[in-house]
């Protein structure tokens, strides 16, 4: 049975959860430089942090102005902003991907299970690919608010995003043996915390998009 609600419903939910997250990435951020203020950890995971709060600022604007049924043109202020800033934050997460990928082929964990640092590479580099294509497409659609197969295909990296989050989410709580070491209550709740966050904000938003699609929209040929 599929819940039925506005389309107001939905916008204000959706928008309300994303930035209750851009308030919980800039806490994450301060958390990461308060519990290692002096490694690269700390500052790394702070940066990642505070790029994605940034990002999904401009995003959570963008959004709203598109459920509102505003058109951006190429030069649009916020439009802009995002097509600075997600590349980056892109670009970020990708370097850490791949240091990790490096090290483990180095024999950084060789007591840990391959099977489970297989999975922890594959989700995380499906996240941040999806992740890369949430940001982009939102661009691309805010200029073509009717155009029916983009938006079909926001729909798609909103959905697939969602099933990525929750895998991450379960990543970074559950600590996988030989690779990484118990982590502290206070870790688990702010990931844990985080994850439901990114979880929740990605379906209301998926929700919001498709209870606010163009009447009489066909796809293009």
């Amino acid at each position: 049975m599929t819940l039925r609600l506005p389309p107001q419903t939905w916008r204000t939910a959706a928008l309300g959860a994303l930035w209750v997250q851009v308030a919980a990435l800039l806490f994450t951020a301060a958390y990461a430089l308060w519990r290692d203020p002096r490694g690269p950890d700390g500052w790394l995971g702070g940066l990642e942090a505070l790029l994605a709060a940034l990002a999904l600022a401009w995003w959570t604007a963008l959004l709203g102005r598109l459920l509102r049924g505003e058109t951006m043109g190429p030069g649009d202020g916020v439009r802009r902003a995002l097509n600075l800033t997600f590349p980056w934050l892109t670009a970020l997460r990708l370097a850490l991907w791949g240091t990790l990928g490096l090290g483990l082929l180095a024999g950084i964990a060789p007591e840990a299970n391959p099977v489970a640092l297989t999975v922890l590479m594959t989700v995380w580099f499906g996240a941040i690919l999806s992740s890369n294509a949430v940001f982009g497409t939102l661009t691309r659609l805010s200029a073509e608010p009717g155009d029916h197969l983009l938006r079909r295909r926001f729909q798609d990296w909103l959905n697939l995003s969602a099933a990525l989050a929750v895998g991450m989410t379960v990543l970074n709580v559950v600590p996988i043996r030989g690779f990484s070491g118990t982590p502290e209550l206070g870790t688990q709740l702010v990931y844990g915390v985080g994850g439901l966050l990114d979880v929740l904000a990605t379906v209301l938003a998926l929700r919001a998009v498709m209870a606010t699609a163009p009447e009489g929209t066909a796809p293009k040929a």
